[in-house]
């Protein structure tokens, strides 16, 4: 499984997902020294790609692209402790994303929300 998201900026995008989330690149290196296709591998079986939005534009044809601010979709990562759903929430913010929520006890979970620097949403959640 491959799940696609739309970015601006190459280089940002690969900082970003290193930096704040610990990703790990896949893939052979483009003459810009970033994978080409930029992907990140999620789970054995999971990848993310990073696609600029001129060639997100050619998979949707008619099909409108969310706009930026706008969200489909929550991409959830899951952590052991409090502990480290802040820390993540706070190498993603200083990595470049904005904070949604601030992290917080819910009923069902502890967990805080940021958007990456492309406006997608992603939440961390501890149990």
């Amino acid at each position: 499984m491959i799940i696609c998201l739309p970015i601006e900026d190459r280089p940002r995008s690969y900082a970003f997902y290193q930096e704040a989330l610990g990703l790990t690149p896949v893939g052979e290196l483009a003459d810009d020294g970033i994978p080409e296709p930029l992907q990140f591998q999620l789970a054995d079986d999971v990848r993310m790609m990073l696609i600029p939005t001129e060639g997100f534009g050619w998979v949707l044809g008619d099909q409108p692209a969310a706009p930026h601010g706008q969200s489909e979709c929550i991409l959830n990562v899951h952590v052991d402790s409090e502990a480290a759903a802040d820390a993540l929430a706070a190498r993603a913010v200083a990595a470049g994303a904005v904070q949604v929520t601030a992290p917080t006890r819910k009923p069902w979970t502890y967990m805080a929300t940021f958007t990456d620097p492309d406006g997608h949403l992603w939440m961390v959640t501890a149990p």
